[in-house]
């Protein structure tokens, strides 16, 4: 990735946003690919699904992460407990629902 300040057009801006946007979609699927391991995984260790202290322990370190870089962790959170809800969805069609409080 360029130094976004060295960066002189708009167009080459887009093409760097562009770049980054298909990483980062590659970053997802590496993740849903473990989501589905977890959903092999989990029964063998009487898990379920959705285990609420996890879920926040995984919120935490990426709004965590985020202040740490100066990204405003309101808006990471929001997308990672959205993440984290498909994620638990993708694992209930495997595992079906269980409570994880």
């Amino acid at each position: 990735m360029k130094e976004p300040s060295t960066i002189a057009t708009m167009a080459e801006l887009r093409a760097e946003i562009d770049a980054l946007d298909v990483r980062l979609v590659a970053l997802l699927a590496d993740r849903a690919r473990l989501i589905d391991r977890a959903a092999e995984l989990k029964p063998g260790e009487g898990m379920p699904a959705r285990i609420t202290a996890r879920v926040e322990e995984v919120v935490g370190n990426a709004t965590a992460a985020a202040a740490a870089r100066g990204l405003d962790p309101r808006l990471v959170e929001g997308i990672w407990r959205a993440l984290v809800d498909w994620s638990i969805a993708r694992e209930e069609r495997v595992l079906g629902r269980g409570d994880g409080a």
